[in-house]
């Protein structure tokens, strides 16, 4: 279903801008007042780069979202990750996605409520006609919001090409309604020895130095380097992501980052180009993101074979082209190099597919979903009265570019339904969090997206719910619940006051409540009323809430 619309928004979209020149393209702001962002794109998030720009609203919800061209309304959403969304598709070759919304404008809020209680589901999407909604730039669109994943009132806005389906960073289009005269700043130089080939002060372990430092760093063979880095913006305390970053080495350039546009495939490739916060100025021989290009011929790895100064020196600059610059120096010395011995039973090759097949365990990641070499730490740790073993895949998790199937043997079946069964991702510090999982054949199978450690568990725990200001539910005219489970998490819910389906949605997962508007369209106003609220989990466990109030 997303694949046959992004290619019908491609093909409609394009449709009378084949050649027009994208430096002609301009953009009307998404709100009258001036422009601070909380967030720029690109920035390292988990498991992605942020796509867009965060609008800051004052801290309030409900400030009036503009049309930035002439185009038409494409989509409609209402999701628990992003809330209300709002796609728009221009004329003019980009398209637009506005999220964390705090509404609709009429008639598209009515026409989603309508849907809501029509498929008894607080999620719904709508994809209209190219010619139901059409806008022009500066027209009202939306309502800006916090709902979905949302920390505080903002408007997030994506910007794509349409014909590449790439998400574009959006702030040439705002450059002149935003003021920015603060370069970036480092806060940390990473040095990653390559195993077998490397050392750094003699280790053969990842290690840090401060920016600018004095003194220099002792090492011999293949190294790589990363960079920890912030921008910052006039007027805001935020800080930001990093637009380029340039390394060279002796006044030669060897790695460069430009975060100027990416793919949603490649979006998972952050994992392979970061460290935490640091930006690595190195490429994995299975990372073929974009926005990295290295000059010298080995992937931005440097080699150093003789006995001096190397003189390496960072340029940071963000979009509007505000620069800073970081040196060091690292002395070439001869010291021991540990050849690199693989004692492992398992090793792992990003440019094969790899097989794991223990008793018990069977796990295949196919060629394509690892950015380098993994040399597994591969350890089974049993336990008596376990359902399975615990399966020590790789003691550091290690991030696949997409999901792997797994398959987990079932020891013992102390309870005999065996949807009551999950594998579970296991934390160092012994937390287990579900994965998901189906039975079959005494397995427990599912897909995984990282190298780590795993489990079976069992869920035989309906989920908790709890009434949250209960006596005031009349008055504010909202009901809210909030919801626990410490096992499989919530599949689904539902809610009915007096007998008939009532909306029930979770504005803001942050907050982690579920909530229901009375609206005297849907049910009567004045006397006492009964609502139930029914909570079930991926396992199947299912909890009934019934509870009165007065309004």
């Amino acid at each position: 279903m997303i694949k046959q619309y992004i290619a019908a928004l491609m093909l409609a979209c394009c449709v009378g801008v084949c050649g027009q020149e994208k430096k002609q393209v301009t953009f009307v702001p998404p709100f009258d007042f001036p422009l601070t962002l909380s967030g720029n794109f690109g920035e390292i998030r988990s498991n992605h780069f942020h796509g867009g720009l965060d609008f800051k609203t004052g801290g309030v919800i409900g400030k009036p979202v503009r049309a930035l061209a002439d185009g038409y309304i494409s989509r409609i959403r209402v999701t628990n990750g992003s809330g209300y969304v709002l796609d728009v598709c221009y004329h003019n070759g980009y398209s637009t996605v506005n999220r964390h919304l705090s509404g609709f404008i009429s008639p598209i809020a009515e026409r989603v409520e309508k849907l809501q209680y029509e498929n008894e589901n607080w999620e719904v999407e709508i994809i209209p006609e190219p010619d139901e909604y059409p806008v022009k730039g500066g027209q009202q669109i939306a309502w800006s919001g916090n709902t979905g994943y949302s920390f505080g009132p903002h408007l997030h806005l994506d910007v794509f090409e349409t014909e590449s389906g790439d998400y574009i960073d959006p702030m040439p289009f705002f450059k002149s309604k935003i003021k920015d005269t603060r370069a970036p700043k480092a806060d940390g130089i990473m040095f990653f020895p390559q195993p077998g080939k490397g050392v750094v002060d003699g280790k053969q372990q990842t290690q840090t130095i401060l920016p600018n430092a004095e003194s220099p760093v002792e090492a011999w063979g293949v190294i790589g380097t990363g960079i920890k880095a912030y921008d910052y913006m006039d007027g805001a305390s935020n800080h930001y992501g990093v637009y380029s970053v340039v390394l060279t080495v002796d006044g030669n350039e060897v790695f460069r980052s430009t975060v100027d546009r990416f793919s949603q495939e490649e979006n998972r490739m952050i994992n392979s180009w970061t460290c935490g916060q640091y930006m690595k100025s190195f490429i994995e021989p299975g990372n073929t993101l974009r926005l990295l290009k290295a000059s010298n011929g080995n992937r931005g790895l440097v080699t150093i074979d003789e006995e001096r100064d190397y003189q390496f020196l960072y340029t940071l600059k963000d979009a509007f082209g505000n620069t800073s610059k970081y040196g060091f120096t690292v002395r070439g010395r001869k010291q021991p190099v540990e050849p690199l011995s693989h004692r492992e039973k398992y090793f792992f090759a990003w440019d094969k597919t790899n097989y794991l097949q223990e008793p018990g365990l069977s796990l295949v990641v196919p060629k394509g979903m690892l950015y380098d070499d993994v040399p597994l730490n591969y350890q089974v740790k049993a336990d008596s009265g376990a359902v399975a073993f615990t399966y020590q895949i790789n003691d550091k998790p290690v991030s696949l570019h997409a999901g792997c199937e797994i398959r987990i043997g079932l020891r013992r079946r102390p309870v005999a339904d065996t949807t009551k069964y999950y594998v579970a991702r296991v934390t160092p510090k012994g937390r287990k969090y579900s994965v998901g999982g189906k039975y079959e054949d005494g397995y427990m199978k599912t897909s995984v997206r990282e190298l780590g450690t795993y489990t079976v568990a069992v869920d035989t725990i309906p989920p908790e719910i709890i009434p949250v200001n209960k006596n005031q539910w009349g008055r504010n005219g909202k009901i809210v619940y909030r919801l626990k489970d410490e096992g499989a998490g919530i599949a689904s819910y539902r809610g009915m006051i007096d007998g008939k389906y009532a909306l029930f949605g979770r504005p803001n997962i942050v907050k982690s409540y579920w909530e229901c508007k009375l609206d005297s369209k849907h049910m009567k106003k004045g006397g006492k009323h009964t609502v139930e609220f029914t909570v079930t989990d991926n396992c199947g466990n299912e909890t009934v809430s019934r509870e009165t109030f007065v309004w």
